[in-house]
């Protein structure tokens, strides 16, 4: 800190301005202001302009040190805080120090004072400051990150504190009266207009032996990308992959790893995520985070280390969503495998000799990213034979069994819960892919066994705490609905293999069973999830069902019955949301495939009214149920039993089945435009609007397609069996020779109506032309007369020879009667109200005559 007298001088010289205080001691300190020297606006006591142009002076002795001088008095001089107004100038001063730093070192403590005036609070002196020296101040803050460049690790540090503590604003140190402080968001705003965050990544480039530095620009970008503004620049940068393939360096502190991921994770979140994953998706960044997993899984203990290595398990599991990622590639698929299977096969591999998870609250949510991970990685094929290398299905199914109360269990009885219900939504999309391995682990009877203990009257609590849970609190619901989606997935593979072993093994019938065990005990509490079941159930009797008569019959009356309890549902409930409509669609599936066709279930189903059901549905009107029903109650006609309920059927208001099948005709009809007319006859279904002549030839076929797609077929046959000289008996080859016939004449009839088209378009088409020509024509009648008239019109006024000729007969206008204007010289307000009117119009007077010797003569 100078001194009064000092600061006396100092400002007297620069401003120009001499206190009148009687004494020295009177003199205020600079950030102090009295209310006279506030109206004078004596805050800024130097003169900036004259510091810049000191600065930007060379060749003079002694001229570093005056220049030096005048830098550390401005440093003291703004000891409180920046004007807005002088950051401007403050800022070029700065650029100026650190320009002159390569050649004059003496100026990096000058560069280092000012760069730390940048972490005081910014004042303002009017409210609209922060507006109208927005630009400036954007300008000055953008400054910073390019001055990382000068290779001074105390300047660099320096900067990257300014920069965090924008993250922390502090009140000045002193009020400045007529001054207050700028807001507090008011800096990081700027480094955001001013693209601080990409400098400041591209400065990560110069530091990479200096973990110091390294460390702080880490901690300036971990505050700079809470901003998705700053988050986008970054990303643009190159940020993700510039950080992330740098993980790995040496740090004993461990904050670079910490910092990065934060960094990361605020990138995914905040930016692009798709072009965040594309910059990590690269052997360099996949290799990286291999690393670093791999040695905090296996050497990382404290509570810390943990959470670090769940995060990087979190991104990665996200960059191999991408299938470019070479996961395979850079090996991280394979430890993946390895480390999310070990607990449950034993392995000989060194990376988990000795390991062992514990229940801690870190491991156990590192358990179950490893469960979703292989979710991710199995959707990529080349990834199949690291799952069997890995012998992940048997891994899984340790878990798909009855809790067993002998058995050490390392995870507490929730854990275990949730873990087994990931791991059995977890088989839903890995076992689909290995079915030899299901096969081989007896897949089927494990599933089945484990659903027997979910039907099962043992004590079981609980807990239903997780997704996964979601509904099962008090009850095995969440294990029985989760046991029943991994079914569903395996039979609708369609492989004979695995849906024989089921039926084998009584599916059939535990499923009805376990339909017929909820339908006894409802329960409207978790009604949405006893709703799912119920819809599996249908679907996974459908899958095995269908095509086969023998599993149909072993479906039988008990299945005809579940299918009947369902479709007596109030309709009110289709609306509720709950899954109604899914149940219904999975019932109608089951008629489908587990009744048509087997002609004991069909009559049963008859017996019980299954038509009128059905009927009673499509009497709703709900579109998306309408085809399915139809199409049943198409194939339920081959039955001759049939058609005795339709006819028998009656809806509301007494209304039959023909009436209500007329009635969705005419509605399909409305819904794809089909006019009629009042009569109900059909006005348009030739009428298509936009059509040419080429249009409708292209009809003709399009109405006969049919036809000659029959004929086209007939022909082959016949060819194929003069190929083979095969011999029709008589009536084979007068029906042959018949079909054929009838084929050319209904393509003649289509070519005679295609040329009757084309030629009616010709006649058309002349036609229109004719009446173009004639129009054309008259047009130039019209011109030529218009021509004629004009030229007779410039012989009348300007050919003389044509003004001499005599214009024809004479008029001989009489007089006006004296009745009608009341004599010569009479007042013409008197003659006006003489003037006889009928009917509002003067009356016509006929003095008018044509003579040979007129009084008085006008040419006509």
């Amino acid at each position: 800190m100078w001194t009064e007298e000092a600061g006396a001088t100092a400002e007297a010289q620069e401003s120009g301005i001499r206190n009148k205080s009687s004494s020295s001691s009177q003199i205020p300190v600079v950030g102090v202001v009295t209310e006279d020297d506030e109206a004078q606006d004596v805050f800024k006591p130097m003169d900036l302009n004259r510091v810049i142009k000191l600065l930007e002076e060379t060749d003079k002795d002694g001229l570093e040190e005056k220049q030096l001088k005048f830098v550390k008095k401005l440093v003291q001089c703004y000891q409180n805080g920046l004007p807005l107004r002088d950051l401007a100038q403050i800022f070029k001063i700065l650029n100026l120090c650190s320009g002159k730093i390569k050649n004059q070192p003496r100026f990096i403590e000058s560069a280092y004072d000012i760069i730390k005036l940048c972490g005081l609070p910014f004042l303002k002196k009017k409210v609209s400051d922060e507006i109208t020296y927005a630009e400036d101040t954007a300008n000055s803050i953008a400054l910073l990150g390019d001055l990382m460049k000068i290779p001074s690790s105390e300047l660099r540090i320096q900067i990257c504190k300014c920069i965090v503590d924008f993250y922390h604003a502090e009140p000045p140190k002193k009020h400045i009266p007529g001054y207050q402080q700028a807001s507090s968001s008011y800096k990081i705003q700027m480094a955001e207009v001013g693209g601080l965050a990409k400098t400041m990544v591209q400065s990560m480039t110069l530091l990479e032996n200096q973990l110091v530095e390294k460390l702080w620009v880490l901690k300036v970008l971990q505050h700079l990308s809470t901003s998705e503004v700053n988050c986008t620049i970054m990303m643009k940068a190159q940020a993700a992959s510039g950080i992330c393939t740098h993980l790995n360096d040496p740090d004993p502190s461990g904050q670079l790893l910490f910092r990065s991921s934060e960094i990361l994770w605020n990138l995914l979140e905040k930016s692009s995520k798709e072009e965040v994953i594309q910059q990590l998706s690269n052997l360099e960044c996949l290799l990286a985070l291999k690393e670093v997993f791999k040695n905090l899984f296996m050497r990382g203990f404290s509570h810390y280390d943990r959470q670090l290595r769940n995060d990087i398990l979190v991104i990665t599991t996200i960059i191999a969503q991408n299938p470019e990622a070479p996961m395979i590639e850079c090996g991280f698929t394979k430890d993946l495998i390895l480390f999310a299977t070990f607990n449950e096969v034993k392995s000989q591999n060194l990376l988990v000799k000795g390991l062992k998870l514990s229940n801690s609250y870190e491991d156990f949510e590192l358990k179950k990213l490893l469960f979703n991970v292989i979710v991710i990685l199995c959707k990529d094929l080349p990834t199949v034979q690291l799952l069997i290398d890995g012998k992940v299905i048997l891994a899984l199914f340790t878990y798909v069994k009855k809790p067993e109360k002998q058995k050490i269990i390392d995870w507490s009885a929730a854990q275990h819960e949730e873990l087994q219900l990931h791991a059995i939504a977890t088989l839903s999309s890995v076992a689909p892919l290995l079915i030899e391995e299901y096969m081989s682990c007896q897949g089927n009877a494990r599933v089945l066994a484990f659903l027997e203990w979910c039907e099962s009257e043992d004590p079981f609590f609980s807990h239903g705490n997780s997704f996964h849970g979601t509904g099962g609190r008090g009850n095995k619901f969440a294990q029985m609905r989760y046991s029943l989606r991994l079914l569903r997935a395996m039979v609708y593979l369609e492989d004979e293999t695995v849906n024989k072993d089921l039926c084998e093994k009584g599916t059939i019938q535990q499923m009805i069973g376990i339909f017929k065990n909820i339908i006894s005990k409802p329960n409207e509490k978790e009604e949405a999830i006893v709703l799912e079941i119920q819809s599996d159930i249908l679907l996974i009797l459908s899958g095995l069902c269908e095509n086969h008569i023998q599993r149909k019959e072993i479906f039988g009356t008990e299945g005809v019955d579940i299918v009947l309890h369902v479709m007596k549902t109030d309709p009110r409930k289709l609306q509720s949301g709950l899954g109604y409509n899914v149940l219904l669609f999975s019932t109608l599936d089951s008629i489908w495939c587990c009744i048509l066709g087997c002609y004991p279930s069909e009559d049963y189903f008859l017996e019980k009214e299954g038509i009128f059901l059905l009927l009673d549905l499509l009497a709703l009107n709900q579109k998306k149920f309408c085809n399915l029903i139809l199409g049943i109650m198409v194939e339920f006609c081959d039955n001759p039993k049939t058609a005795a309920h339709v006819n028998a059927w009656q809806g509301k208001k007494d209304q039959t089945a023909a009436s209500l099948l007329i009635k969705l005709w005419r509605k399909e009809e409305k819904e794809l435009g089909v006019k009629r007319d009042k009569n109900g006859k059909i006005i348009d279904f030739e009428n298509l609007p936009g059509l040419s002549a080429e249009d409708f030839v292209t009809l003709c076929i399009i109405h006969r397609y049919l036809d000659f797609k029959i004929g086209e077929i007939w022909n082959e046959i016949y060819e194929e069996i003069k190929l083979e000289k095969l011999r029709p008996v008589t009536t084979d080859k007068k029906a042959l020779e018949a079909i054929t016939t009838a084929s050319e004449n209904i393509g003649k009839m289509v070519a005679s109506l295609q040329s009757d088209i084309i030629e009616s378009q010709a006649c058309q088409d002349m036609q229109n032309e004719q009446k173009v020509y004639a129009k054309i024509q008259a047009t130039h009648k019209q011109r030529e007369l218009a021509n004629k008239s004009w030229e007779d019109f410039l012989a009348r006024t300007s050919n003389a020879k044509t003004l001499k000729v005599p214009s024809g007969g004479v008029v001989t206008v009489e007089s006006t009667p004296a009745r009608l204007v009341g004599g010569p010289l009479v007042d013409t307000d008197i003659a006006l109200k003489k003037l006889p009117i009928r009917g509002g119009a003067l009356q016509r007077v006929k003095a008018v005559k044509i003579v040979d010797a007129p009084k008085k003569s006008i040419p006509t």
